[in-house]
């Protein structure tokens, strides 16, 4: 018998990306191991309504994979991305991560999700940027999906 399917998982998720996006930016800030810093956040924040596993892994795999990121990103960003502030790098960098590594999540929903992160923690206008940045990306990344809607 199959479970049903989990009401709360997207929820859960936007939540665990939320968190990680303040993780992500702690680690670009003060070069902390990952790991430490996901330790600190499962001990003092509240993750209950995060998908615990997802974050995880984001705070886990994004830096693993920043540099194969960046260099996707860069080709479609209007300065050096030493420039672009540090709570968008943190969100372009999830961004990036899931488009690259996380097939199964819609680019729409990558997408979507980075601009909602962008207009609650970033620059007036940086939602605009972020979302102009990770769908250039995505119709590289992932030209089929983009090709078919």
């Amino acid at each position: 018998m199959t479970e049903p399917p989990r009401k709360n998982l997207p929820r859960k998720r936007s939540w665990a990306r939320r968190c990680a996006a303040q993780a992500l930016y702690q680690w670009q800030v003060t070069g902390q191991e990952p790991a430490i810093i996901a330790n600190e956040f499962l001990a003092d924040q509240d993750l209950l309504k995060a998908d615990l596993d997802y974050f995880r892994e984001l705070v886990h795999e994004t830096p693993k994979w920043a540099v194969e990121i960046d260099a996707a990103l860069e080709p479609f960003l209007d300065r050096p991305l030493a420039q672009v502030d540090p709570v968008e790098q943190a969100i372009l960098r999830i961004g990036g991560y899931e488009l690259m590594q996380r097939p199964d999540i819609a680019y729409r929903i990558v997408i979507n999700e980075a601009v909602e992160l962008a207009k609650l923690f970033g620059a007036e206008q940086g939602h605009r940027f972020v979302n102009g940045v990770l769908d250039k990306l995505a119709h590289v990344a992932r030209p089929n999906e983009c090709a078919s809607r």
